[in-house]
């Protein structure tokens, strides 16, 4: 598992995110996800997140840019994701899905994203 931490872009802003290897999915705090096209699912989903269980009931169209590149995904909302090591609040997780789909590998030990296997189009089979 491998956990990178630096600013995203969402719309004009600059969202503090998590690059997170262990989790599978995406998540978004409820403050970022307002600036955002937000929808409902018809019944609550409960998910294990940072040893808190939490109830979603929303997600979320995430489209920003990382490093420059532009990606998009479907990101859960939370009320709130948590804090990293250093105490600062995560607005969004990155998690292996949108990593596996826009080719982001992560470098840990110069605690850093590869943007390298970006695809620069898409092929199906």
């Amino acid at each position: 598992m491998g956990r990178i931490r630096q600013y995203i872009d969402v719309g004009n802003q600059k969202h503090w995110a998590l690059f997170d290897s262990g989790a599978r999915n995406t998540y978004i705090t409820k403050d970022v996800s307002s600036q955002l096209r937000t929808d409902e699912f018809e019944s609550s989903k409960p998910i294990s997140l940072g040893g808190k269980t939490h109830s979603i009931k929303k997600y979320c169209d995430l489209r920003c840019k990382i490093k420059g590149y532009e990606v998009n995904t479907n990101a859960f909302v939370l009320n709130e994701i948590g804090h990293d090591e250093d105490g600062k609040k995560i607005e969004v997780l990155i998690g292996a899905l949108l990593m596996q789909q826009w080719g982001i590998a992560l470098i840990p030990e110069k605690e850093e994203i590869d943007m390298s296997n970006y695809p620069k189009e898409f092929v199906e089979f």
